[in-house]
């Protein structure tokens, strides 16, 4: 006999069917008239993460929102991600009554806003980010995928089909956009962590929400202290890898003492390893990579990952 209960289906299942931990943001986009304004959300995460051009993310959230309005028709949106303090989480409730204009609730939000480094650097009009933020993502909605891109704002009351399957209008009353990760912005304490090695102490305090539960209230709950768990070691045989890199290129080939450098990275990515490998051994006209070719070659992403 199963040891758990069957619960119904129903819509808005991930908040009335589930206890389901989702991320507290705050995305700002841009009026007509220019200005900037708020919504909170929890229905975001990372879309495309490796092997495309473009590195991108996925909101879900009502057609006829705000946000939702703002970027079918400017394509622009900055994700924000907020501290976990009860007064900022109170502030979040507060914007998110459905319904709500903008020239009401932005007059009396706390928040403090501050211009896009995009806008800053280009000219291009962007909506502004959150001062207090952790962090916050500045993004561009993929029209063109799933042939979106003639879906237009207007439409409040629910749109007619035919819908999309994965992005611009995908149902009557709900729209998904794909963003393309323009730019990562960070607090330098915590992009410091992350560049020179993140401790527990180093995480951020981010909230953990699980919706609008009861009829009357939103729940979230605060960071506790993070606990870290060691990977395993599955070291590689040299003559697995082996095998991998005589078959990255027809060309370009390895020592063993360069492989034995690499034997540490997980399978899956040892193709990606390889490939960088071979592209820079290309572009400095070298076709038998040795262990000090792969120093250099380390040395070379660390001070990219620092740039970043």
């Amino acid at each position: 006999m199963s040891s758990f209960e069957n619960l119904r289906v129903v819509d808005n299942f991930y908040q009335t069917s589930l206890y389901f931990p989702m991320p507290t943001v705050v995305i700002s986009t841009l009026c007509e008239d220019g200005s900037t304004t708020l919504g909170p959300y929890s229905l975001v995460q990372p879309y495309y993460v490796a092997g495309k051009d473009f590195y991108a993310m996925l909101l879900s959230c009502r057609n006829s929102s705000n946000t939702a309005q703002n970027i079918l028709r400017t394509g622009k949106c900055a994700i924000n991600f907020v501290d976990d303090k009860p007064k900022t989480f109170k502030e979040c409730v507060k914007l998110s009554w459905p319904g709500d204009k903008p020239e009401d609730k932005m007059p009396n939000c706390q928040f403090k806003l501050e211009k896009s480094q995009i806008e800053e650097e280009t000219g291009e009009k962007r909506p502004m980010v959150l001062t207090d933020a952790i962090q916050a993502i500045e993004c561009t909605w993929v029209r063109e995928l799933d042939n979106a891109q003639d879906d237009q704002p207007g439409c409040l009351n629910g749109y007619e089909p035919p819908y999309h399957d994965f992005n611009g209008i995908t149902s009557k009353f709900g729209c998904h956009f794909i963003l393309k990760v323009d730019r990562i912005l960070m607090k330098k304490k915590y992009s410091d962590a992350i560049i020179n090695g993140v401790k527990a102490k180093d995480f951020p305090p981010l909230p953990v929400d699980y919706g609008y539960r009861d009829s009357k209230n939103f729940w979230f709950h605060r960071k506790t202290r993070m606990r870290a768990e060691l990977l395993p070691i599955r070291k590689a045989s040299l003559e697995s890898v082996r095998y991998a890199a005589d078959r990255a290129d027809d060309k370009v080939k390895f020592t063993d003492d360069a492989l034995e450098t690499i034997l540490n990275v997980p399978r899956v990515f040892l193709p990606l390893v390889l490939k960088g490998c071979v592209d820079w051994a290309k572009e400095n006209n070298i076709e038998l990579i040795n262990a000090d070719h792969m120093k250099i070659i380390n040395d070379k992403r660390s001070k990219e990952k620092n740039k970043k």
